[in-house]
């Protein structure tokens, strides 16, 4: 007899929306999810393309913090794809899901095939993702719906950026998380497509090496790149969130560009 897979039904943004995650398997949302939803701060009517979105909980985020966003989850991985229906169909986001879809695609496609996959080109105002991140060295997880979450591959950004690009209109906004030892890579995939480009580096705490950085970009843009203030996660000497961070992360805020 096959065993019945467990799941969670967790509280996001002081329970005004809730996502559906595999137990102990996986990949589960929290805080990056959060911070990446917080980068999109705009209050017109718009289009939000949440790229990888496994659950839901990033694209979920920006739809309950926004009430004029309309979000479509992107995930390639079917069982995921499903996580993330089953999320917008809980009585507790009724009030967000209608403004909320799911498409099953890969993001790397490209031309006429990542088109009918539903991925349009200039159709979307915001883009959002939270890529792959573990290195082919790192240590790897047995769990293989874990496993396609994290392990990224070479070009991985070039072909996720690409695609962002694609599906933008002129003047749209990037919008990611990733590992710092990344940003060059993504500098390089950005290329001619964004300018503009804003890195903010997220620190546990003061004095500790960034562990995350945040970028957002514009499509078209030939402003220069900068980097803004550090974020500090928690408060000295305790896993307090810094009350900005505790703002992003409960949808009380947003992360507005320069």
């Amino acid at each position: 007899m096959t065993q019945a897979v467990a799941d969670t039904i967790d509280a996001f943004h002081r329970g005004l929306f809730h996502i559906v995650q595999p137990k102990g398997r996986g990949h589960r949302a929290g805080m990056d999810a959060m911070l990446l939803a917080a980068l999109v701060a705009d209050d017109r009517p718009i289009k939000v393309a949440d790229l990888g979105a496994g659950a839901g909980a990033a694209g979920l985020a920006v739809a309950s913090r926004l009430p004029k966003a309309e979000v479509v989850l992107f995930e390639r991985s079917a069982e995921m794809a499903n996580y993330a229906r089953r999320s917008i169909d809980l009585p507790d986001n009724a009030h967000m899901a209608g403004r909320v879809s799911v498409i099953e695609a890969d993001v790397t496609l490209t031309a006429k095939a990542r088109n009918d996959a539903g991925l349009i080109d200039e159709s979307f105002d915001h883009v959002i993702m939270n890529p792959p991140f573990n290195d082919a060295g790192d240590r790897r997880t047995p769990d293989a719906l874990k496993a396609e979450a994290h392990a990224m591959t070479d070009g991985l950004f070039e072909r996720w950026v690409r695609t962002a690009g694609a599906i933008m209109i002129p003047g749209g906004q990037l919008s990611l998380i990733a590992r710092p030892q990344s940003i060059a890579e993504i500098i390089d995939a950005c290329g001619k497509r964004f300018g503009g480009i804003e890195i903010t580096a997220i620190h546990p705490r003061e004095g500790e090496n960034a562990v995350r950085v945040l970028v957002t970009a514009i499509k078209g843009s030939r402003a220069r790149l900068s980097l803004r203030a550090p974020l500090i996660m928690h408060e000295e000497g305790s896993h307090k969130f810094s009350p900005l961070v505790d703002d992003f992360n409960n949808g009380r805020a947003a992360y507005a560009r320069l």
